[in-house]
Protein backbone atom coordinates (compact mmCIF):
# COMPACT_ATOMS: atom_id res chain seq x y z
CA UNK A 1 0.00 0.00 0.00
CA UNK A 2 1.55 3.37 -1.02
CA UNK A 3 1.95 6.83 1.13
CA UNK A 4 -1.59 8.23 1.88
CA UNK A 5 -0.91 11.95 0.22
CA UNK A 6 -1.95 15.47 2.48
CA UNK A 7 -5.20 17.03 1.81
CA UNK A 8 -3.92 20.40 -0.47
CA UNK A 9 -2.99 23.27 1.58
CA UNK A 10 -1.73 26.37 1.08
CA UNK A 11 1.51 26.74 2.81
CA UNK A 12 2.59 29.95 4.86
CA UNK A 13 5.61 30.77 7.28
CA UNK A 14 5.16 34.46 8.99
CA UNK A 15 8.44 35.58 9.94
CA UNK A 16 6.86 37.74 12.77
CA UNK A 17 4.59 37.58 15.43
CA UNK A 18 2.41 40.56 13.68
CA UNK A 19 2.37 38.54 9.89
CA UNK A 20 1.07 35.67 11.97
CA UNK A 21 -1.54 37.27 13.69
CA UNK A 22 -2.51 38.86 10.58
CA UNK A 23 -2.85 35.97 8.98
CA UNK A 24 -4.80 34.39 11.45
CA UNK A 25 -7.06 37.33 11.08
CA UNK A 26 -7.29 36.83 7.59
CA UNK A 27 -8.04 32.71 7.18
CA UNK A 28 -9.73 32.22 10.78
CA UNK A 29 -11.13 28.63 10.78
CA UNK A 30 -9.16 27.74 7.63
CA UNK A 31 -5.76 27.74 9.20
CA UNK A 32 -4.10 25.39 11.05
CA UNK A 33 -0.77 26.35 13.00
CA UNK A 34 2.32 23.89 12.49
CA UNK A 35 5.01 24.00 15.27
CA UNK A 36 6.41 20.31 15.50
CA UNK A 37 3.65 19.11 12.89
CA UNK A 38 3.61 15.48 15.40
CA UNK A 39 -0.11 16.28 15.81
CA UNK A 40 -1.47 17.95 13.01
CA UNK A 41 0.04 16.34 10.14
CA UNK A 42 -0.98 12.74 11.40
CA UNK A 43 -4.56 14.05 11.84
CA UNK A 44 -4.64 15.62 8.16
CA UNK A 45 -3.19 12.12 6.76
CA UNK A 46 -6.25 10.66 8.10
CA UNK A 47 -8.68 13.36 6.76
CA UNK A 48 -9.43 14.09 10.44
CA UNK A 49 -8.36 17.50 9.76
CA UNK A 50 -8.75 19.82 6.38
CA UNK A 51 -6.78 22.96 6.85
CA UNK A 52 -7.24 25.23 3.77
CA UNK A 53 -3.71 26.95 5.09
CA UNK A 54 -0.87 25.40 7.29
CA UNK A 55 0.85 28.39 8.53
CA UNK A 56 4.36 27.25 9.63
CA UNK A 57 5.70 29.46 13.15
CA UNK A 58 8.71 27.82 12.95
CA UNK A 59 10.72 30.57 11.59
CA UNK A 60 9.12 33.43 14.16
CA UNK A 61 12.68 33.99 15.97
CA UNK A 62 10.79 35.43 18.95
CA UNK A 63 8.47 31.96 19.42
CA UNK A 64 11.90 30.26 20.35
CA UNK A 65 12.47 31.92 23.39
CA UNK A 66 13.62 29.76 26.19
CA UNK A 67 14.93 31.50 29.22
CA UNK A 68 14.81 31.92 32.86
CA UNK A 69 15.34 34.91 35.30
CA UNK A 70 14.73 35.14 39.01
CA UNK A 71 12.11 37.59 38.85
CA UNK A 72 9.87 36.20 35.61
CA UNK A 73 11.06 32.23 35.98
CA UNK A 74 10.66 30.22 32.90
CA UNK A 75 9.27 30.91 29.74
CA UNK A 76 9.03 28.59 26.83
CA UNK A 77 7.96 29.68 23.30
CA UNK A 78 5.67 28.28 21.17
CA UNK A 79 8.24 27.10 18.72
CA UNK A 80 10.82 25.39 21.18
CA UNK A 81 11.32 21.68 21.11
CA UNK A 82 10.62 19.21 24.23
CA UNK A 83 14.17 18.00 23.57
CA UNK A 84 15.09 21.46 24.17
CA UNK A 85 13.54 21.41 26.88
CA UNK A 86 15.17 18.31 28.27
CA UNK A 87 18.90 19.62 27.42
CA UNK A 88 18.15 22.59 29.59
CA UNK A 89 19.65 22.30 33.35
CA UNK A 90 17.03 25.14 34.92
CA UNK A 91 14.33 22.79 33.92
CA UNK A 92 15.76 19.76 34.98
CA UNK A 93 16.91 22.02 38.75
CA UNK A 94 13.98 24.11 39.17
CA UNK A 95 11.15 22.53 37.15
CA UNK A 96 11.36 18.73 37.64
CA UNK A 97 7.87 17.64 37.29
CA UNK A 98 8.17 19.15 33.79
CA UNK A 99 11.27 17.85 33.08
CA UNK A 100 10.27 14.31 33.73
CA UNK A 101 7.17 14.75 31.71
CA UNK A 102 8.77 16.08 28.75
CA UNK A 103 10.82 12.83 29.16
CA UNK A 104 7.57 10.32 29.01
CA UNK A 105 6.01 11.67 26.09
CA UNK A 106 6.87 9.74 22.63
CA UNK A 107 10.15 8.80 22.15
CA UNK A 108 13.60 10.80 21.33
CA UNK A 109 13.14 11.16 17.27
CA UNK A 110 9.28 12.88 18.02
CA UNK A 111 10.35 15.03 20.44
CA UNK A 112 13.01 16.40 18.56
CA UNK A 113 10.08 18.10 16.57
CA UNK A 114 6.63 18.15 19.39
CA UNK A 115 6.85 21.11 21.30
CA UNK A 116 5.09 22.29 24.66
CA UNK A 117 2.94 24.33 23.48
CA UNK A 118 1.80 21.89 20.69
CA UNK A 119 1.12 19.38 23.39
CA UNK A 120 -0.82 21.75 25.19
CA UNK A 121 -2.89 23.26 22.22
CA UNK A 122 -3.75 19.21 21.16
CA UNK A 123 -5.76 19.23 24.16
CA UNK A 124 -5.90 15.54 24.95
CA UNK A 125 -6.61 14.49 28.50
CA UNK A 126 -3.97 12.62 28.10
CA UNK A 127 -1.67 15.39 27.78
CA UNK A 128 2.00 14.30 29.34
CA UNK A 129 2.90 17.88 30.06
CA UNK A 130 -0.90 19.13 31.15
CA UNK A 131 -0.38 18.11 34.72
CA UNK A 132 2.93 19.28 35.34
CA UNK A 133 2.30 22.63 34.09
CA UNK A 134 -0.72 22.81 36.42
CA UNK A 135 0.46 22.00 39.64
CA UNK A 136 3.85 24.72 38.67
CA UNK A 137 0.88 27.48 38.25
CA UNK A 138 1.90 27.68 34.55
CA UNK A 139 0.24 30.45 32.45
CA UNK A 140 -0.36 30.77 28.68
CA UNK A 141 0.22 33.84 27.22
CA UNK A 142 -2.09 34.54 24.21
CA UNK A 143 -1.51 36.62 21.61
CA UNK A 144 -4.11 38.07 18.28
CA UNK A 145 -4.13 41.33 16.20
CA UNK A 146 -6.22 42.79 18.65
CA UNK A 147 -3.81 42.41 21.49
CA UNK A 148 -2.28 40.18 24.40
CA UNK A 149 -3.83 38.34 27.27
CA UNK A 150 -2.44 36.13 29.74
CA UNK A 151 -4.76 32.62 30.71
CA UNK A 152 -3.83 30.80 33.64
CA UNK A 153 -2.97 27.41 32.53
CA UNK A 154 -5.94 25.79 34.91
CA UNK A 155 -8.54 27.75 32.65
CA UNK A 156 -6.79 26.75 29.45
CA UNK A 157 -8.64 23.30 28.68
CA UNK A 158 -12.36 23.19 28.30
CA UNK A 159 -13.28 20.26 27.03
CA UNK A 160 -11.57 17.32 25.04
CA UNK A 161 -9.67 18.66 22.70
CA UNK A 162 -10.78 22.38 23.05
CA UNK A 163 -8.91 25.38 24.64
CA UNK A 164 -10.04 28.78 25.62
CA UNK A 165 -8.59 29.93 21.90
CA UNK A 166 -11.02 32.57 20.33
CA UNK A 167 -11.03 33.16 16.80
CA UNK A 168 -7.72 34.39 15.37
CA UNK A 169 -5.40 34.12 18.53
CA UNK A 170 -2.57 31.96 18.96
CA UNK A 171 0.03 31.06 22.11
CA UNK A 172 3.07 32.43 22.25
CA UNK A 173 4.60 31.35 25.49
CA UNK A 174 3.97 29.45 28.55
CA UNK A 175 5.23 31.06 31.18
CA UNK A 176 5.82 29.06 34.56
CA UNK A 177 7.05 31.38 37.74
CA UNK A 178 9.36 29.94 39.90
CA UNK A 179 8.55 27.44 42.29
CA UNK A 180 8.54 27.67 46.02
CA UNK A 181 12.13 27.48 47.73
CA UNK A 182 12.58 24.15 48.84
CA UNK A 183 9.67 22.55 46.18
CA UNK A 184 9.76 19.14 44.58
CA UNK A 185 8.18 18.23 41.99
CA UNK A 186 7.81 14.87 39.94
CA UNK A 187 5.32 13.06 37.18
CA UNK A 188 5.05 9.35 37.07
CA UNK A 189 3.21 7.75 33.61
CA UNK A 190 1.37 4.36 33.68
CA UNK A 191 1.14 3.46 30.29
CA UNK A 192 0.49 0.01 28.33
CA UNK A 193 3.96 -0.83 27.38
CA UNK A 194 7.62 0.87 28.59
CA UNK A 195 7.58 2.44 25.25
CA UNK A 196 6.13 5.32 23.66
CA UNK A 197 2.61 5.52 24.67
CA UNK A 198 0.02 7.47 25.43
CA UNK A 199 -1.07 7.62 29.41
CA UNK A 200 -3.40 5.31 31.12
CA UNK A 201 -2.98 7.67 34.01
CA UNK A 202 0.01 10.33 34.75
CA UNK A 203 0.41 12.11 37.83
CA UNK A 204 2.08 15.46 39.00
CA UNK A 205 3.39 16.51 42.55
CA UNK A 206 4.78 19.37 43.70
CA UNK A 207 5.84 19.01 47.88
CA UNK A 208 7.46 21.72 49.32
CA UNK A 209 7.48 21.16 53.18
CA UNK A 210 9.93 23.81 54.43
CA UNK A 211 8.44 27.24 55.06
CA UNK A 212 5.19 27.05 53.56
CA UNK A 213 3.82 23.60 53.43
CA UNK A 214 2.50 22.67 50.21
CA UNK A 215 1.37 19.93 48.11
CA UNK A 216 -0.38 19.61 44.87
CA UNK A 217 -1.48 17.22 42.58
CA UNK A 218 -2.97 16.77 39.16
CA UNK A 219 -3.49 14.43 36.78
CA UNK A 220 -4.16 13.05 33.17
CA UNK A 221 -6.58 10.77 31.68
CA UNK A 222 -9.15 10.96 34.33
CA UNK A 223 -11.13 13.60 33.20
CA UNK A 224 -12.49 15.12 30.10
CA UNK A 225 -9.53 17.70 31.30
CA UNK A 226 -6.38 17.30 32.47
CA UNK A 227 -7.38 17.97 36.53
CA UNK A 228 -5.88 19.80 39.12
CA UNK A 229 -7.11 18.29 42.07
CA UNK A 230 -7.47 21.69 44.26
CA UNK A 231 -8.92 19.27 47.92
CA UNK A 232 -5.51 18.18 48.58
CA UNK A 233 -4.06 21.38 48.91
CA UNK A 234 -5.46 21.78 52.59
CA UNK A 235 -3.23 18.41 53.74
CA UNK A 236 -0.33 19.79 55.03
CA UNK A 237 -2.09 22.59 57.04
CA UNK A 238 -4.02 19.68 58.67
CA UNK A 239 -1.31 18.19 60.23
CA UNK A 240 -1.14 14.43 60.86
CA UNK A 241 1.70 11.85 59.63
CA UNK A 242 3.24 11.64 56.40
CA UNK A 243 1.73 8.64 56.08
CA UNK A 244 -1.99 10.25 57.14
CA UNK A 245 -1.51 12.59 54.88
CA UNK A 246 -0.77 10.45 51.68
CA UNK A 247 -3.60 8.44 52.74
CA UNK A 248 -5.99 11.44 52.76
CA UNK A 249 -4.43 12.33 49.52
CA UNK A 250 -4.87 8.93 47.34
CA UNK A 251 -8.94 9.41 48.92
CA UNK A 252 -9.31 12.44 47.60
CA UNK A 253 -7.95 11.97 44.14
CA UNK A 254 -10.10 8.88 43.63
CA UNK A 255 -13.13 10.58 44.64
CA UNK A 256 -12.90 13.71 42.34
CA UNK A 257 -11.73 11.94 39.20
CA UNK A 258 -14.31 11.01 36.31
CA UNK A 259 -12.13 8.85 34.37
CA UNK A 260 -14.02 6.83 31.17
CA UNK A 261 -13.17 2.91 29.75
CA UNK A 262 -12.07 3.40 26.18
CA UNK A 263 -9.08 0.53 24.35
CA UNK A 264 -6.28 1.68 26.88
CA UNK A 265 -8.02 0.94 30.39
CA UNK A 266 -11.36 0.77 32.27
CA UNK A 267 -12.80 3.08 34.81
CA UNK A 268 -12.15 1.14 37.56
CA UNK A 269 -8.92 0.54 37.05
CA UNK A 270 -7.89 4.13 35.83
CA UNK A 271 -9.38 4.75 38.99
CA UNK A 272 -7.26 1.66 41.03
CA UNK A 273 -3.72 2.99 39.16
CA UNK A 274 -4.50 7.05 40.28
CA UNK A 275 -4.42 6.06 43.79
CA UNK A 276 -1.39 3.58 43.30
CA UNK A 277 0.61 6.32 41.69
CA UNK A 278 -0.60 9.47 43.87
CA UNK A 279 0.78 7.27 46.89
CA UNK A 280 4.09 6.04 44.79
CA UNK A 281 4.88 9.75 43.93
CA UNK A 282 3.71 11.42 47.83
CA UNK A 283 6.34 8.52 49.39
CA UNK A 284 9.10 9.46 46.90
CA UNK A 285 9.10 13.44 47.11
CA UNK A 286 8.32 13.12 50.99
CA UNK A 287 11.03 10.17 52.08
CA UNK A 288 7.98 7.90 53.19
CA UNK A 289 9.49 4.51 53.56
Amino acid sequence: MGKVPLPKFDYLKPQTTEELSAALAEHGMDAKLLAGGTDLLVLMRDRLVRPKYVIDVKGIEELRELSWDERRGLTIGAAVTLNELLASEIVRERFGALWKAAGTLADPTIRDRATLVGNICNASPAADTAPALLVLDAEVEVVSAKGRKVIPIREFFMGVKRTSLERGEFVKAVQIPNPPDGARGDYLKWGRTRGEDLAVVGVAALIADSGEKIMRIALSSVAPTPLRIFEVEKIPKEGGSIAEQIGKAVSIVREKISPITDVRGGKEYRIHMAGVLTKRILEGLLGAS
